[in-house]
């Protein structure tokens, strides 16, 4: 396993549960809770010097997102949340299986409901709820529709795929020098299951 950032702060140590992975390069402190199964990407930033910070079961953070709140407060995202890379949450609460797209910002006391979504580069303000199952999006945002059956089951396996990251890091990531020149036949990761939302739309 490689060395983790990690940083006590008046006692209190960050928690990270075996089966998580949480990249290297990610710095933890204070009073932060990662459960199992969760992923944590490259450069996030879990600051829990004021208020704890919490990942559920089978959560992602990924690369650049800051998770921050008040004291006294808990920001949380429940068992299966899914955050997209440079998103901002402070002292809010992202519902069980809900999603928060691409650099979105979740203000302090906003609730995203569960299997919601939460569009790319939304602004969620302070003490706004976003019922469950619904897609909001725009800054600030507001809820645009309910989502389909179809959308609900494309975010289930994309952050399946994140809880497979997670596995796929532990048991092969490792730190190691680039090569000189790209090798004769490279191989490529294969996943072919997973395809943006567009794509499937157009099946």
């Amino acid at each position: 396993m490689l060395p983790l950032r990690v940083y006590a702060i008046d006692g209190i140590v960050p928690v990270v549960d075996p089966t998580a992975f949480v990249h290297p390069s990610a710095v933890l402190i204070g009073d932060v809770i990662v459960g199992p199964g969760c992923y944590v990407g490259p450069t996030a930033c879990l600051r829990g010097d004021f208020g704890r910070l919490i990942l559920e079961r089978g959560a992602n953070l990924q690369d650049s997102c800051v998770m921050h709140g008040f004291p006294g407060t808990d920001t949380v995202v429940e068992e299966d949340g899914h955050i997209g890379h440079g998103a901002v949450l402070h002292g809010c609460r992202i519902g069980r299986n809900a999603l928060v797209g691409m650099n979105a910002v979740i203000m302090d006391n906003a609730v995203i409901g569960e299997s919601a979504i939460v569009a790319a580069c939304a602004f969620v303000k302070a003490g706004i709820e976003i019922p469950p199952r619904m897609l909001a999006a725009g800054m600030p945002a507001k809820v645009v529709r309910a989502l389909t059956d179809e959308e609900i089951a494309w975010k289930v396996d994309g952050t399946r795929t994140y809880q497979d990251l997670a596995r796929r890091s532990l048991a092969t990531m490792h730190e190691t020098a680039p090569l000189a020149a790209v090798e004769p036949g490279r191989k490529r990761i294969e996943l072919p299951d997973v395809v943006p939302l567009v794509e499937l739309k157009k099946r």
